[in-house]
């Protein structure tokens, strides 16, 4: 019998035949595929008017094979954002050697650069505060990794207490609390909010301007997220570890 997964091109030929092992890592790699192609389509035309009908024929399969690895749009974009998540987070350790704010810097410049998936992001997470939304223990649970995430990020910095005398644990929820607010300003008016700079500007209110990579230059940015290597587009596709 045809796999429900099957696409177009190879028809049943010896992939549906392979092992549970082989079956196993087709599967894996098709919910890469149509992950991937649903980040291309949302950053292309925005989550609203990108279908699953679009997703299936971009990543390749049927409607009927999409609809196997991802049975709703709902669990496709949350499973896009799982996916950013996971490739934005190897993409920072790899450019900074181990998280710290310059890195998250780094990538609310790339967020900059995909409004679509930002945009995902913000009104999945805003929907999800209802008690029967299907991404509600999705957000529950990444904001949980967020905040110990945040924290971690900040004791590396700055040890047991930030130079306000807050810890790391009470500063991380407001860390994240900006980078998700400027997200939001910036999506409602880009042209007069600046995200990456409004960000930087909050790390130098916490002391990351003084010695702890907050930046060169004129209007305080440091290096962009194409500017070392593993950051940014060209080491993985996705977006921020604090926000969307």
């Amino acid at each position: 019998m045809t796999a429900p997964d099957q696409d177009r091109s190879h028809g049943g030929g010896a992939g549906t035949r392979r092992g549970g092992g082989g079956r196993e890592a087709r599967s894996a790699e098709r919910r890469e595929a149509i992950l991937q192609a649903a980040m291309e389509l949302i950053a292309e035309r925005g989550y609203r008017r990108t279908s699953l009908a679009a997703v299936a024929e971009r990543a390749g399969l049927t409607q009927q094979g999409l609809l196997h690895h991802f049975p709703t749009k709902q669990l496709l974009l949350v499973g896009v954002l799982e996916a950013r998540d996971r490739w934005d987070l190897a993409s920072a350790a790899v450019a900074s050697g181990t998280l710290r704010t310059d890195a998250l810097a780094q990538l609310v410049d790339y967020n900059a650069t995909r409004s679509g998936i930002v945009q995902t992001y913000t009104v999945l997470s805003a929907d999800s505060v209802t008690e029967d939304h299907p991404a509600r223990a999705f957000f529950e649970s990444r904001f949980r990794a967020v905040r110990a995430s945040m924290a971690e990020v900040l004791r590396a910095e700055y040890g047991d207490a930030l130079p306000g005398g807050l810890s790391a644990e009470r500063a991380a929820p407001l860390l994240a609390a900006v980078m998700d607010g400027l997200q939001l300003q910036w999506l409602l008016d880009p042209e007069e909010v600046d995200m990456p700079t409004a960000f930087r500007d909050f790390l130098a209110l916490l002391g990351a301007g003084e010695g702890h990579g907050g930046g060169s230059g004129e209007d305080g940015r440091g290096a962009g997220p194409g500017d070392q290597p593993g950051a940014g587009p060209g080491a993985g596709s996705g977006g921020e570890l604090g926000g969307g």
